[in-house]
């Protein structure tokens, strides 16, 4: 099975724009595609922006609406699978969601943040209840996760051990926790042997300082592209061969001995 070139977005595009930010979606697809990606993630919130009040209500889309079909076309012109942070309506309820686009346009997972950061997010949006939602994508079994919802050990453990493969984490990673980036996510790799793409937002916004340091990061605990803190788009192979060989190498989830975990829950 050969590797999955998959590309990260590190931008915080037009807060408050979601056509500008479609735009620069397509324009970064396209480069994505030049390099052989078959994957491009872009960072939490990104259709609207993060720090941006109440328009988050105003601008939440269903998970079917006007822009996920915007970005269907976007994925499936260039032949590469999109996944993007959102704010989703259901309803009266609003949630802080991602969703993965395959490269044909089809729409292979929606999820909706678990953890909730902070007062800001507490006030506007509604958490998610499925911990695991996953896709597959050239043989390549992917997870969606946002921000927060990494720094949760349980969480990544339980998508080791549903066989997640590659961990997607669009993010809104802000001054002073960029520790997140550079030494947890990898970490959370290595104990959890799988690929971890964690693709954040840059610059001021509202009261927000985003770090960047967008990474992916191999279940050798290396981080194989890191970003800085501007806008960027970094490429890395998504490897099942070195994975396989890595989970054979690794007993981390052979030595588990659950019935010692009982506390915990």
């Amino acid at each position: 099975m050969p590797p999955l070139r998959t590309a990260l977005l590190q931008s915080s595009g037009r807060p408050g724009s979601v056509a500008e930010n479609l735009k620069v979606l397509d324009e970064a697809a396209g480069r994505a595609a030049a390099t052989g990606a078959r994957l491009l993630a872009a960072p939490e919130m990104f259709l609207t922006g993060y720090a941006i009040g109440d328009d988050v209500a105003r601008l939440a889309e269903p998970a079917d609406g006007p822009s996920a079909q915007a970005i269907a076309e976007i994925a499936a012109r260039h032949g590469v699978a999109v996944a993007y942070g959102y704010p989703e309506r259901d309803g009266e309820l609003v949630f802080n969601s991602a969703q993965l686009i395959a490269p044909d346009g089809s729409r292979l997972a929606n999820y909706r943040k678990t953890h909730l950061f902070g007062c800001f997010e507490r006030d506007s949006f509604t958490p998610g209840d499925r911990v695991v939602v996953q896709a597959e994508l050239d043989g390549v079994r992917i997870g969606l996760m946002i921000c927060y919802d990494v720094e949760f050990p349980e969480n990544v453990r339980a998508h080791a051990l549903a066989g997640t493969d590659l961990l997607l984490v669009p993010t809104a990673q802000m001054h002073p926790y960029q520790f997140v980036a550079e030494s947890v996510v990898p970490v959370r790799a290595f104990e959890n042997q799988m690929y971890v793409a964690y693709v954040n937002r840059v610059g001021q916004e509202g009261e927000f300082e985003f770090v960047g340091l967008s990474t992916l990061a191999g279940p050798e605990g290396v981080a194989r592209a890191r970003a800085g803190r501007g806008d960027e788009l970094i490429c890395a192979d998504v490897d099942p061969a070195f994975l396989a060989a890595s989970r054979d190498a690794n007993p981390y989830l052979s030595d588990r001995r659950p019935g010692l975990y009982t506390p915990l829950v």
